[in-house]
């Protein structure tokens, strides 16, 4: 599967997407020509190479005519579908605005019919959207994941006078997305930005297992002092083999002869050992005798020493040994901040679906024991504040088993065009 990483570690704006896109390799004939097809009077597209803070980057600059229109979303529609555009990139672009409509709808308090854009309307916006949704499809991209959003903080001017960062729209836009905080002043986020990131990206994480095939840098106009003020975007192929599949160990043996206590000491030693799971399942055995199965999941290289553990401890006759498959949800360990302090955790999430998020038992147990608090009130405290976890590492693909087995035991960038902002410093 081909996939695009956002990393936006000072943000997200409509031309530097484009900028970065067609630094990694978007071929800009192709992007022009689909941009003359949309029949905007005095367009011209500038595309160049600048460096910021020593890394070579692209700049993608839109010029046009001065103009007063203030384009409902109908307009942006019949803009779009005059173009030339593959079905893919119209229907992304149409969605992309949509999103926008929807957001000022809602800080607006009208319908999203009656919506009209003011800056996300301008010209240079429609060239950055739509140069986007070409630029993917171009591409050919099938899946983006970005990294958490940076806004920015202060003040910026738009239509409706003086405002905070992020702008109203762009934080309702923002509405469960990632966000990380960078202290930098200025709008570094821009609702186009949020848009692009709301319409494409799955979750926000770090880099994925991939492999890298191209890399682009698209550039902002501001000059930090201390950092460069680029988009990247990496591209390349999921690594299947690495991404929520592996191959692991069975040992299984069948008990009748040994009591409980022994059957909970084994466990423990030998998930003290290195067992990825340990697990017992009651049966039935020959002459109805009443037994127990006692099932070892581990790493192959694990597999004889498990194995003499379990014939010295239980007496067994006979171990049975195989390899199986296992599929992995994708998870990431995260802080969730409580009244009673820091819960470590974990964020799980297969494909699109949206992420699930657990307290780690030792964790809550530990915060417990600490405050008097019950186990209960811990776990319940964590997960009302599940939304405010933090990443403490990048995600990985999680290869231990425990509850994953499944077997139920146990920017600012002085866009002079993108939003028409001035920024009040």
């Amino acid at each position: 599967m081909r996939i695009a990483y956002l990393d936006a570690a000072t943000g997200i704006s409509g031309d530097m997407t484009v900028a970065a896109l067609l630094d990694a390799g978007a071929d800009e004939g192709k992007l022009r020509a689909a941009i003359d097809s949309l029949g905007l009077p005095g367009v011209t597209i500038e595309i160049f190479k600048t460096v910021k803070y020593g890394f070579a980057s692209t700049r993608f600059v839109v010029s046009h005519p001065p103009q007063h229109v203030h384009r409902h979303l109908k307009d942006i529609q019949e803009i779009i579908a005059r173009g030339t555009l593959s079905l893919r990139a119209r229907n992304m672009a149409e969605d992309i605005f949509r999103i926008i409509a929807v957001a000022e709808a809602k800080v607006h308090g009208m319908s999203v019919d009656q919506v009209h854009f003011h800056e996300v309307g301008a010209i240079d916006s429609i060239v950055d959207i739509v140069g986007a949704a070409v630029c993917f499809d171009l591409l050919g991209v099938e899946r983006v994941i970005s990294s958490p959003i940076p806004t920015g903080f202060g003040r910026i001017h738009i239509d409706h006078g003086v405002c905070s960062i992020p702008a109203p729209a762009t934080a309702e836009i923002l509405k469960g997305i990632d966000l990380v905080d960078v202290d930098v002043e200025g709008e570094l986020t821009t609702p186009t930005g949020a848009a692009i990131v709301k319409a494409y990206a799955e979750r926000f994480s770090g880099m994925p297992a991939m492999r890298i095939e191209q890399i682009g840098y698209g550039a902002g106009t501001r000059d930090w002092p201390d950092r460069a003020n680029v988009l990247r975007i990496v591209i390349g192929e999921l690594v299947e083999s690495q991404h929520g599949r592996d191959q692991i160990m069975m040992l299984e043996t069948n008990i009748d002869d040994i009591s409980g206590e022994v059957i909970g000491y084994v466990t423990q030693r030998l998930s003290a050992a290195g067992a990825l799971d340990v697990y017992t399942t009651a049966i039935s055995m020959k002459k109805q005798r009443p037994g127990t199965i006692l099932s070892v999941l581990c790493r192959e290289e694990d597999v004889l020493r498990l194995q003499q553990m379990m014939f010295r401890e239980t007496g067994t006759l006979g171990i049975r040994v195989q390899k199986i498959s296992r599929v992995l949800q994708e998870r990431e360990a995260i802080v969730i901040p409580t009244v009673y302090g820091e819960i470590q955790g974990k964020r799980s999430w297969v494909g699109t679906a949206p992420p699930d998020v657990t307290p780690e038992y030792e964790s809550c147990k530990a915060v417990a024991l600490s405050t008097g608090v019950t186990l209960r009130e811990v776990m319940e405290e964590a997960r009302r504040h599940a939304g405010e976890a933090r990443v403490v590492e990048q995600h990985v693909v999680d290869k231990t088993v425990g509850e994953s087995t499944g077997h139920g035991h146990s920017h600012d960038h002085g866009h002079s065009h993108d939003h028409g902002h001035s920024h009040d410093r």
